[in-house]
């Protein structure tokens, strides 16, 4: 009796640990999450690096001197943990989450920085290979107005120069002053005449100067003069850039807008996971229990795991660890539904509890790796946030296989080996009323379940048939209307403008046209979002006023994405690569566990599923964006999840049958194998599902395409799993039998369990 008692206050003491320990330090876990700009605000931009001369290479070391230097200008910035990267060889992306003023920001990256003093007839005298490193600095006049001072390395070249001009006549002996003159564009004389030129200042030399300080001034006025001489004299410290950057990626989100999005979202997922317990619990009893406890601390850890491999936070990645709420559900599912159907042929607790425990295990092992193929291959073709997105999703699958398998059955065997639930299993989900007696040899096969009056195979044609017509029929309205594809695959910029209640989108539209912006489209998302596009490429002063004017009138800066074409080509044919790879990893995987009639239908019915998803974005208008992709893939890891279970469950049916005799059985075992596992199916279906849907209606706009593209493609998963890929099996078994000579082996023994499928 104390033994009984001591297992059950053991689990109990862990599980309160694990909660308090939770409960203690989630908040300070939350506050070192490294928030990405969609929740903090800031902006990301991806720049194409080209020669500034021609002739110039661009080498790995033009590549980290070019890094260097913008590393250099954001710390003037002061922005914490800015994330600068090389990409494929020529690009370098620059993230900078929290920076609070995102023009100065963007001026002050891409501003070459190349500072030359010349003639009236645009002759370069000095440029900054004559200046002092780190020798510039920003000060004041006599007159207490800013001035930018220098510091030459030969003052006596500087004495030549000066007494060259002096000798010039009158409205000739200037020293014009440039930052980052083009050749062939710019021109004193032309800039001379105009009211704000594009020269920084030019003074006139009277005599000659022999001294190795320079004082630049009389072209900062006011407060942005001061802020402009600031700026110069930190593009100078931080050093020019030895490349031509191109802008082919943009985007940048107001911090009021990432702070709503953050909260919207966080709220719409925890609301979801918590119906998601108390569904388990209520479906499942003692079981659900443990559940909610593990899904607990599987949160924690890969928030946990999130913060100690440094990773960027973003809203496709808090959709990927809600989600893995669903996969950490479908663990806990796998087991405790085999745990029930050992209880009802009458087995004991402690007997169900061990059959359970290892006919699950290689389920979820299979299952979760065959999602880890798409999680790896979206990682590697991922950018920004979707490799966010991959980065969250892989770390969900190792954190809710340590929790799902080691902790649920640590807590589940404490407390089965107490004991104490030997006459109470309906704290597991049985009544007594529903089960055999162990001595009548029941087996799970003669189990009854709701659907046993159903005949799958028997509805087959049905289902391909409806397959088949949805296909044909995407496939025209594709043909016609094409995809609504975003500015992420096509070009030009996309803003998502926060209003208040009163606003509309006439109203919204009025004050663009106002400020020279009449957009090209313009509709609304959700209640309080306008989404305007244009073709074009909006430029760095439009983007500001945009932001500028909406921010004075609603209280939130514009979400502003610019994106070039080469990019929008680049994504697209990433997808359908990482499609591929994730395709053949997955076939390959499958073939050795199972057999290749098993791989290729759960590929098809995966390829079904994403299909479908284009299908139904395309009939509805929906846009596509880089989510979509995050989505589709998910969704692929989601089928094959599910698919891989149910044909566990043929593996081990056919283990009975051993050999087959007529095409009639393969038929049972398709049937008994979706009778036995679609309960599990609907359950982790359903529980994500419900996470999806608050996500949808109560999460941030900004992810709303993204949600549902998942929905879309969960109820299409399930249904391909359940209705197309084991009738695809049915028939390339049925067509392997018809080679044999009317007895077909499946299974044969070469020791004692170890038995493996013939192929």
């Amino acid at each position: 009796m104390k033994t009984k008692k001591n297992r059950i206050i053991s689990a109990i003491i862990l599980a309160i640990i694990l909660l308090t320990t939770v409960g203690l330090t989630a908040k300070d876990l939350g506050k070192n999450v490294n928030l990405g700009l969609d929740l903090q605000g800031g902006f990301e931009v991806l720049y194409q690096v080209e020669p500034l001369h021609e002739g110039d290479e661009i080498d790995e070391a033009a590549m980290s001197s070019t890094a260097q230097t913008l590393d250099s200008r954001v710390n003037v910035l002061g922005v914490s943990e800015p994330n600068i990267q090389v990409e494929d060889g020529n690009r370098i992306r620059v993230q900078l989450a929290g920076v609070e003023d995102q023009t100065e920001a963007r001026e002050l990256l891409s501003t070459q920085a190349e500072l030359t003093i010349r003639n009236v007839d645009d002759e370069v005298l000095l440029d900054g290979s004559d200046l002092v490193q780190g020798g510039a600095s920003q000060s004041f006049d006599e007159m207490n107005q800013p001035m930018v001072s220098l510091q030459l390395k030969d003052p006596e070249k500087f004495r030549d120069i000066t007494e060259e001009i002096s000798n010039r006549p009158p409205g000739e002996n200037l020293m014009v002053i440039w930052m980052d003159f083009e050749e062939g564009e710019d021109s004193f004389k032309e800039e001379v005449t105009k009211e704000d030129p594009k020269f920084i200042s030019a003074p006139s030399v009277e005599q000659a100067l022999n001294t190795s300080d320079v004082m630049i001034s009389g072209g900062f006025s006011g407060q942005e003069g001061l802020e402009r001489a600031q700026n110069i004299a930190a593009l100078l410290n931080a050093g020019s850039l030895p490349v031509d950057l191109k802008e082919i990626y943009s985007t940048s989100v107001g911090a009021q807008f990432g702070e709503q999005a953050l909260d919207e979202t966080v709220t719409a997922g925890l609301i979801g996971a918590l119906i998601v317990f108390l569904y388990m619990i209520a479906f499942y009893r003692l079981p659900g229990i443990i559940a909610a406890v593990t899904l607990t601390v599987y949160i924690y850890l890969t928030v946990l795991g999130f913060n100690i491999i440094g990773g960027v936070l973003t809203l496709p990645g808090i959709a990927a660890l809600i989600l893995g709420v669903g996969m950490a559900v479908d663990a806990n599912i796998i087991m405790y539904e085999r745990m029930k159907d050992e209880l009802r042929i009458g087995r004991n607790i402690k007997q169900a509890y061990k059959k359970a425990s290892q006919a699950s295990l290689w389920t979820i092992i299979d299952a979760n790796i065959t999602t880890l193929v798409a999680g790896i291959v979206l990682f590697i073709f991922g950018t920004s946030s979707v490799k966010g997105f991959a980065t969250m999703l892989l770390l969900s699958i190792l954190m809710s296989f340590i929790t799902a398998v080691f902790l649920t059955r640590i807590l589940l065997s404490l407390l089965v080996k107490s004991n104490f639930f030997n006459k109470r299993l309906t704290w597991f989900g049985v009544k007594e009323a529903d089960r055999f007696s162990l001595n009548e040899g029941k087996d799970i096969e003669h189990l009854t379940t709701p659907w046993d009056k159903f005949d799958f195979v028997g509805h087959a044609k049905k289902f391909f048939t409806f397959s088949l017509v949805t296909i044909l029929a995407g496939l025209l309205i594709l043909s016609i209307f094409k995809l609504n594809l975003g500015i992420d695959f096509t070009s030009g910029t996309r803003a998502d403008i926060q209003t208040s209640e009163e606003a509309t989108v006439e109203e919204v539209e009025t004050e663009l046209e106002d400020i020279g912006l009449a957009p090209d489209s313009i509709t609304t998302s959700g209640e309080d979002m306008v989404v305007v596009r244009y073709t074009k490429n909006l430029d760095q002063e439009e983007v500001t006023t945009m932001q500028n004017t909406f921010d004075e009138l609603y209280g939130y800066e514009p979400a502003v994405s610019t994106v070039s074409p080469i990019v929008g080509q680049e994504l697209a044919k990433n997808a359908m690569i990482a499609l591929a790879i994730a395709s053949i990893g997955i076939i390959i995987y499958a073939s050795i566990r199972f057999e290749w009639r098993m791989a290729l239908p759960s590929v098809l019915a995966l390829i079904h599923d994403a299909f479908i998803m284009i299908a139904i974005f395309s009939i509805f208008r929906i846009e596509v964006d880089i989510t979509f992709i995050a989505a589709v893939l998910t969704i692929v890891g989601y089928s094959i999840n599910d698919t891989i279970v149910t044909f566990d469950r043929v593996r081990e049916n056919l283990r009975k049958y051993k050999v087959i005799n007529n095409e009639k059985e393969i038929d049972a075992i398709i049937n008994r194998s979706l009778k036995q596992t679609l309960t599990r199916s609907v359950n982790t279906v359903f529980t994500v599902v419900i996470v999806v849907l608050f996500l949808i209606i109560f999460g941030s706009s900004a992810i709303f395409n993204f949600s549902l593209a998942l929905l879309i493609g969960l109820i299409s998963g399930i249904y391909s799993s359940l209705f197309i890929a084991l009738q695809l099996w049915g028939i390339l078994k049925k067509r392997q039998f018809r080679k044999t000579d009317g007895s077909l082996t499946v299974y044969e023994e070469k020791k004692k369990n170890d038995e493996k499928i013939l192929v």
